[in-house]
């Protein structure tokens, strides 16, 4: 089974993948590990395209997968691919109140998670709010060619 999670943050889509991963015993893929470079000395700097490239083909050339994220633009062959798309769209109000949430639980270590300030998580709400506006739409008509094994929540 290969299936691809796509939504924007606080859509549930990790939430779905370990779910999903622990049910199936399939491996969990979040897209995130893949675009940026967790190893850099520094915060926000991303992998170069060569190297994300042949972490996904290595993903990609697996019987089994769940991997999960909000991008696309790279990743049209994991559509192509996936024997199921979910295509998480939550209403604003949701997924505003899940995302700090997290912050919250972050900052409290109850919850393990990148380091979170004030000003990034006003701009990860702006952020979403952009991705349910803009990208939604364009991943919309990316999938419908692949409408049969797309379930929408």
């Amino acid at each position: 089974m290969k299936i691809h999670i796509i939504g924007g943050s606080g859509s549930g889509k990790t939430y779905l993948a370990n779910r999903l991963s622990e049910e199936y015993n399939i491996g969990h893929y979040d897209l995130d590990d893949l675009l940026w470079d967790n190893k850099a000395d520094s915060y926000g700097v991303k992998r170069n395209t060569d190297e994300r490239y042949a972490m996904l083909q290595e993903i990609l050339n697996k019987d089994n997968w769940i991997i999960e994220g909000v991008y696309y633009k790279w990743c049209k062959q994991c559509f192509a691919d996936a024997d199921r798309i979910f295509l998480l769209e939550v209403p604003r109000h949701t997924y505003r109140y899940r995302i700090i949430k997290r912050f919250i639980r972050r900052k409290l270590g109850l919850e393990k998670g990148k380091k979170e300030t004030l000003k990034s998580l006003k701009d990860l709400l702006k952020w979403a709010d952009s991705y349910s506006a803009n990208d939604m739409t364009e991943i919309k008509k990316l999938v419908e060619p692949y409408e049969n094994k797309v379930i929408r929540i």
